[in-house]
């Protein structure tokens, strides 16, 4: 293609994204509870397949699959992505749905269709202006490492079949708050026949 049509193209493209953003704007504000455009969840889809370098595309997993490797990415998983993206890779969680863009379903052909090397890139790097941190790189104090991310593109390629139990698993590998690991600690004494202990007159009132 000449140069000249390409420019008027791109102008086009440039121009489409102000309207829609601008269109956006007045209608719902900066509000993050907005449900994204059409135009702007295509334009997000292009975006996401454009974020990694041409080099990162071409990148083989060099970590064999294995019901091991699955089961340690699984957890990870849990653990540290599970809170946007849901144990399910579906997204449909507190604080994915507070984001915007929202997080992608890892599950469906959008997602499954970049290549390894794509989604290795994404999850080291991060993609601006979104709610996808960088795991990767020098100095990262995140508890991961190069093996680790690999893995986690062996076990996003296993979400579209994961099984009850596997989420049942991981559910007892999710990040939990002080109310959750009371309750824990309530049911364990409970459990193991520990007396329950009667509120102090002293101890505040929750509401």
């Amino acid at each position: 293609m000449k140069r000249g049509p390409l420019l008027l193209l791109l102008f086009i493209a440039a121009l489409a994204i102000i309207v829609a953003v601008a269109v956006s704007v007045l209608h719902d504000g900066l509000s993050a509870r907005a449900k994204p455009s059409a135009l702007e969840t295509a334009i997000a889809r292009s975006a996401r397949k454009m974020a990694a370098p041409s080099g990162a595309h071409k990148a083989k997993n060099p970590v064999p699959d294995s019901q091991d490797v699955q089961r340690e990415a699984r957890l990870h998983f849990a653990d540290h992505c599970a809170i946007c993206h849901g144990n399910d890779g579906g997204g449909a969680t507190l604080l994915g749905s507070g984001l915007y863009p929202k997080p992608p379903d890892l599950r469906v052909e959008e997602t499954q269709e970049l290549s390894d090397g794509d989604i290795f890139w994404i999850i080291e790097n991060g993609v601006r202006l979104t709610g996808m941190p960088a795991f990767g790189g020098a100095g990262s104090e995140q508890d991961h490492d190069v093996e680790d991310t690999w893995k986690l593109v062996r076990f996003i390629r296993h979400l579209p079949t994961l099984t009850a139990e596997e989420k049942l698993e991981m559910e007892k590998y999710n990040p939990k708050g002080p109310d959750d690991r009371q309750e824990e600690q309530k049911e364990s004494e409970f459990l193991n026949g520990v007396p329950a202990k009667s509120p102090s007159k002293s101890e505040p009132h929750h509401h």
